[in-house]
């Protein structure tokens, strides 16, 4: 499940920067690339992935929860620049990477309930040999 969508990313960035940073390659064609797109969006689930499956079980439960909505376009965004990323994308960014930091370390939520921290246990076990000197071989002596 992905945390955003194209629909999601015209709405905050518009149709025109979309166009232009995934419409990279010759012929342009003056509409959006969509495996260029759907890259940046399935690099920016697995960023997010990669922080909130420290604190969470993943996948997540549908829907996705708001918090990482905005998260998932900024990452999604920096990654259509290959070069030249502005200083506010890449702020938006960094911003974003801190955000997940935040959640994995616990200080901020995602509204469900995170994942075990302590693992499920089978119980301690050992096996050793039989014993060498019994207490009924010690008494003979």
């Amino acid at each position: 499940m992905p945390y955003t969508t194209r629909p999601l990313l015209e709405e905050r960035f518009g149709l025109d920067e979309l166009i232009q940073r995934t419409d990279k390659f010759q012929p342009y064609t003056g509409a959006v690339v969509e495996a260029v797109l759907d890259r940046a969006i399935a690099d920016a689930d697995a960023e997010i992935d990669g922080f909130v499956g420290a604190r969470y079980s993943l996948p997540l439960p549908a829907p996705v929860p708001p918090v990482l909505v905005p998260i998932a376009c900024d990452i999604a965004r920096y990654r259509l620049y290959d070069d030249a990323v502005p200083d506010v994308v890449r702020q938006r960014y960094e911003d974003a990477v801190s955000r997940l930091k935040d959640i994995a370390a616990g200080r901020l939520t995602l509204g469900i309930e995170p994942a075990s921290t302590t693992p499920a246990s089978a119980g301690v076990r050992f096996r050793s040999r039989d014993r060498v000197f019994s207490d009924d071989l010690l008494e003979r002596y």
